[in-house]
């Protein structure tokens, strides 16, 4: 068994290893290498401005503490309980049209039964009432 390991560890999978090692790394630090050679120097104005709070560059306007609606949290939970179901059906989609699971209807019933409980999250919202847009006005002080 330790013969077939060190075998299989440094003979021609060393160069697949270390090439998608690299490529990793390129990806990871290519985008702040690009910005750094890319960014322009001394533009930045900061000079009575040194304890003041700059976010994208532009002056703040207001107070930062407003309230926000809860529907927005709820938009984006439901947006990565349904982005996250899409990704996992996308190798389905892509293992069925193979026909070796093309014959079988167990793994259509298993598809449909997936995408109905999913459907059942969409209809609970929907009694929920959060695909409702209301606008919310607060009491100022």
């Amino acid at each position: 068994m330790e013969q077939q390991f060190t075998t299989f560890m440094y003979h021609e999978h060393v160069l697949w290893i270390a090439a998608f090692t690299l490529g990793g790394l390129a990806f990871a630090l290519g985008p702040i290498a690009i910005v750094y050679l890319l960014m322009p120097l001394r533009t930045r104005q900061v000079a009575q401005k040194a304890k003041q709070f700059i976010e994208c560059g532009m002056d703040p306007i207001g107070d930062s503490w407003i309230r926000y609606g809860v529907v927005f949290y709820l938009y984006a939970l439901i947006f990565l309980a349904f982005d996250v179901d899409v990704l996992f059906l996308f190798p389905v989609a892509t293992a069925y049209n193979d026909a070796v699971f093309a014959s079988s209807i167990r793994d259509f019933i298993e598809i449909v039964l997936f995408v109905g409980i999913l459907s059942l999250a969409i209809v609970y919202a929907w009694i929920k009432g959060v695909f409702k847009w209301e606008r919310k006005t607060y009491l100022r002080r």
